[in-house]
Order: C-alpha cells, then structure tokens, then sequence
C-alpha cells in the first residue's frame, strides 16, 4: 500500500485544489447577471430568439456527436493493432475483424434510420 501512497497524495491535492478553487471563485465572485450572460453563444453570432430558459438542441445534434466519438475511439483502438499487425498474423486480422464488424452494423442501422440526414 505503501507504494500508492504518492499517488494518493497527488490525487487529494488535485481534488482539495479543485474543490478550493469552486468554492472560492463562488465567493468572491461578481454577481452580476443580466441578458448576455444567460444567453447562449453561438460563435459571435446575435443569438437567435429563444424560449425562456435557453433553448433546447436538436436530438440528431447528439447522436452525431456519439457517431463522431464511436468512430474516433475505434480509430485510436484500431491503430495498435494495424502498427503490430505483422507481428499477430492470422490472430490481429481475426481481431481487427471482430471489433470492426460491430460498429459497421452500429453505422449502417443508425444510416438506414436517416440518423445522419441533415435536413
């Protein structure tokens, strides 16, 4: 246990500094709100008029989002095995194969639904 004990530490310090740092800002904080601040952004544009309470975003806003997160986690997964891809043979095209197939039919139902249809 001994050995962890830096980590731990570590792990205490960076949340008591999180912790600390809300609380703070909370405090000494302005506290001046007004319509621009309750707003939402959008990239420097005048806002569009909204519901009382912020507007909502669509549902194909997140589920793209998902898609693009899907796809580049598979990236980052699938470029290990493709570096040692020589060195696995047979066993790296079986498993290079096996993770791909899933998230291919993932992709081809959420097409077939119109789920990346932009109109």
């Amino acid at each position: 246990m001994h050995l962890y004990a830096p980590v731990m530490a570590l792990f205490i310090l960076a949340a008591g500094f999180a912790i600390f740092s809300v609380v703070v800002s909370t405090l000494t904080g302005p506290k001046r709100y007004n319509r621009a601040k309750v707003d939402s952004y959008e990239c420097g544009i005048e806002p569009t008029p909204q519901p009382v309470g912020g507007g909502k975003f669509p549902v194909r806003y997140y589920i793209t989002a998902m898609l693009f997160i899907v796809f580049d986690i598979e990236i980052v997964f699938l470029y290990p095995i493709a570096v040692a891809f020589d060195a696995m043979k047979l066993f790296g095209f079986v498993e290079m194969v096996l993770f791909i197939v899933p998230v291919f039919v993932a992709y081809t139902y959420v097409w077939r639904r119109g789920g990346l249809d932009w109109d």
